[in-house]
């Protein structure tokens, strides 16, 4: 009992809350940025650009099939070969934020392109071009129905960052190896206290995808609705 009280002193605490900081950090840049570059490298699979559609489709298919690891490996002890030394944060962030633009970019392309084709067809001969009806018409149903899966691999993101430990980047699981390699009493509290704060920030999320598909989903609901009320004071 002494021992697991230790474990939790407010020195401990306040040290894995700094890891947890770290983790956060590096979490929100990452996803912040693969969301971009993935929505991006996704329509641009998926508009079949000439030659351009097939070099990207090639690139996400080899980083989406090396592991995350390896990637981190590169971005920390190989750019610096290539002239540009990024910190153990930088280095992570644009490992992980790579690994999940591929991972994005897949989700993307397969979401627009299960939009019906109808939709696409109406909104051009309703006077909309190409990139007009995809914006405004076939982007936002598709994202809508991407949301599930997209925040699920964000979840699997923040879990991921605890594999940029190997470069020694100050995260969570960093400074909870920190404090159980000082005593080896603390490893069970430590891994106990690990797994509530990764639980956590990720069922945060989980929730906040929840929060989403019913915002969503309601303000589909409202506009169907208004739509039927138009029709019947026109009829």
């Amino acid at each position: 009992m002494l021992t697991v009280l230790g474990a939790y002193s407010w020195v401990n605490i306040r040290f894995l809350l700094e890891g947890a900081w770290v983790t956060i950090l590096v979490s929100v840049c990452s996803i912040v940025l693969s969301y971009i570059f993935g929505v991006i490298l996704g329509i641009v699979r998926y508009v079949k650009i000439k030659y351009l559609s097939a070099i990207v489709g090639f690139i996400i298919d080899i980083i989406r099939n090396l592991p995350l690891i390896l990637i981190i490996f590169f971005t920390y002890f190989g750019l610096p070969h290539l002239g540009f030394k990024p910190d153990p944060i930088w280095a992570s962030v644009i490992a992980m934020a790579v690994f999940e633009a591929a991972m994005v970019a897949e989700i993307v392309r397969a979401g627009i392109a299960s939009i019906p084709v109808g939709q696409m067809e109406g909104a051009r001969a309703n006077g909309l071009s190409y990139w007009q009806a995809l914006r405004y018409i076939v982007l936002p149903q598709a994202i809508r129905n991407m949301i599930p899966a997209i925040v699920s691999q964000f979840i699997s993101l923040v879990k991921d960052t605890s594999l940029a430990t190997i470069i020694v980047l100050p995260d969570l699981m960093n400074h909870a190896q920190i404090i159980y390699g000082q005593n080896t009493n603390y490893t069970i509290p430590m891994f106990l206290a690990l797994a509530v704060m990764y639980f956590i920030v990720c069922y945060s999320l989980s929730l906040f995808s929840k929060y989403l598909e019913r915002r969503i989903g309601g303000g589909n609901k409202k506009a169907k609705a208004d739509e039927v009320v138009e029709s019947a004071n026109d009829a």
